[in-house]
């Protein structure tokens, strides 16, 4: 008696949808420009060049206090280095420091170095030749 009463009141929810109703295609995100772009892009980490230059950077200052944001996770003072990341608390940067990716980004700047801008151009094909001077080798031929 008291489930009908609550029926009446309330009515049930069934299972399935009311017929008609239509549904997101699918791929219908795949065809947005802006929603391409954003997913790409959202979460995005530091790259490797720019953790190189925190490190340095760390390196010649060496550790100083942080000064307080409180627009960031733990107001900015719990803050990984390698990862370019920040945490809540110590307790949550601790645990980081035991994960898979951190230690596969530590392990990237142990073997790699940064390149410096000549080996940048080198790579691209953007090397200067060294020719001969035109005017020297032509004056010795004519004398």
């Amino acid at each position: 008696e008291v489930l009908e009463k609550l029926e009446k009141v309330a009515p049930v929810r069934r299972a399935f949808p009311a017929m008609g109703r239509t549904k997101q295609k699918k791929g219908a995100h795949a065809k947005k420009k802006a929603f391409k772009k954003s997913r790409g892009t959202k979460r995005r980490s530091r790259d490797v060049d720019q953790i190189f230059d925190d490190v340095a950077r760390e390196e010649e200052r060496g550790k100083q206090e942080v000064p307080v944001d409180d627009e960031l996770p733990g107001a900015g003072q719990f803050y990984c280095v390698e990862t370019g990341r920040h945490f809540t608390d110590q307790k949550a940067l601790d645990a980081h420091k035991k994960t898979k990716t951190y230690k596969r980004r530590v392990r990237e700047l142990k073997e790699e170095r940064q390149y410096t801008q000549a080996e940048a151009e080198w790579a691209a094909g953007m090397t200067r030749e060294e020719l001969p001077k035109a005017r020297a080798s032509a004056m010795q031929t004519d004398s």
